[in-house]
């Protein structure tokens, strides 16, 4: 490989207590929880449009808060993004879970994600809706808000990130910051800054959103999920296709051509004046790409096991009555002291990583980092050093449980 020797003079443009790169979820969440602690906050985004895989990626189900036993786990940031998610578009909000003023009728419960009335706290919304809602949430609570600027490289000072480079239509610009927290989705700014990741292998497995020509009671039964390939587990992925990390420009632009070619494919036969695809995803869909490898890797040993140093407390999605606590650990290495981990690259394993990846897992880990984030700038000490009980003191002020026995 050709190297191209480069020498550059990088202008600082703008600077701020805590620095977000990456505004999915897991961003929002975090710009959100450290503005309400009183940081002043920056969200960098790549593309223009907030909400990661859950917007951009047109994964629009947001998964269970509870246990699927009518019990409520996920509070906080979790349970507002949800809400939001909701506020100007349809949804499909089980009927025991459409007032949360009204205590939840234990004998309609289903552990059914999607039974009507008794199915467990969970929805699909319209993306487009809820990317509107992200953008006044932010505006609203004082977040400084960078669109289509990507983080390409960390400011590193031995182990502490002072800053971030960005590319834009600006060009190369820097912005300094006291914390970072990177919430990219693949590790971006933590890998570059040296610090241990992991890499994870992706099925191929793509979505886009159709609509039919009936009429219906609520848009969300016209407005569907028309997926190829793999599912959760892996069935009906191509046998002559490799597993990819998604961590390189190639296998996003394989990704995202092939789901494309094989869509049309499939549509082709379809009658143009009743049928539509509606959207299709605008970033890669990949499930795991890179992740932290943190003071802490969370795993399936400790499922429905009490964490002292829990920040969180998480649904598993798929399997009703067991649940998580999420160690702060998972959040940062030692070694370096003011970055931190948000979103589906905190570090996990196994099917933990599954569990954590999810939206309202992705809000979770967003909101205790965030909440970190504010706090270690106040005591102006290292993440290795942060007094864990004044932390989850103020995770607990928030609303969020961390321990299964506060549910």
């Amino acid at each position: 490989m050709s190297l191209i020797e480069e020498k550059l003079s990088t202008p600082v443009v703008d600077s701020a207590d805590v620095l977000v790169v990456g505004g999915g979820v897991a961003g929002v969440a975090a710009a959100v929880a450290a503005r309400r602690q009183g940081a002043d906050v920056m969200i960098l985004e790549k593309t223009a449009l907030f909400g990661g895989l859950a917007t951009n990626g047109l994964i629009s189900w947001y998964e269970p808060l509870c246990d699927g036993q009518g019990i409520q786990l996920m509070h906080g940031l979790p349970e507002e993004l949800l809400r939001l998610s909701v506020q100007y578009g349809p949804d499909t909000l089980p009927e025991i879970w459409k007032d949360r003023s009204v205590p939840v009728d234990k004998s309609k419960v289903s552990p059914k994600k999607q039974h009507r009335i008794g199915g467990r706290y969970a929805t699909h919304y319209s993306p487009t809706m809820f990317q509107l809602a992200i953008d006044e949430l932010l505006v609203r609570e004082g977040v400084r808000i960078r669109l289509c600027t990507g983080g390409v490289r960390p400011v590193m000072e031995e182990n502490r990130c002072s800053g971030v480079i960005t590319e834009s239509i600006s060009g190369r610009q820097a912005f300094t910051a006291r914390m970072v927290i990177d919430a990219t989705g693949d590790a971006i700014i933590l890998s570059r800054a040296g610090v241990p990741c992991v890499e994870g292998q992706n099925y191929f497995s793509f979505v886009a959103h159709e609509m039919g020509a009936a009429a219906t009671e609520n848009i969300l039964s016209r407005r569907k999920w028309h997926s190829i390939g793999a599912n959760l587990y892996g069935g009906g992925h191509p046998e002559e296709l490799p597993l990819v990390s998604g961590t390189t420009a190639e296998e996003e632009t394989d990704f995202l051509l092939r789901g494309r070619l094989c869509l049309l494919e499939e549509i082709r036969g379809h009658d143009h004046m009743k049928y539509d695809i509606t959207a299709l995803p605008h970033q890669a869909q990949f499930r795991k790409t890179r992740r932290l490898a943190g003071a802490y890797t969370l795993t399936e040993a400790v499922r429905n096991v009490r964490q002292e140093r829990s920040v969180g407390l998480l649904c598993d999605f798929d399997n009703p009555g067991c649940w998580y606590e999420l160690p702060f650990e998972c959040l940062y290495h030692p070694g370096f002291d003011n970055l931190l981990a948000a979103g589906r690259m905190i570090s996990s394993d196994g099917w933990a990583w599954d569990v954590t990846r999810v939206i309202p897992a992705c809000a979770a880990s967003g909101e205790a980092a965030g909440i970190a984030a504010a706090l270690a700038l106040r005591k102006e000490a290292s993440l290795a050093l942060m007094e864990i009980q004044t932390l989850q003191d103020r995770i607990r002020k928030a609303g969020v449980l961390l321990h299964r026995e506060d549910a």
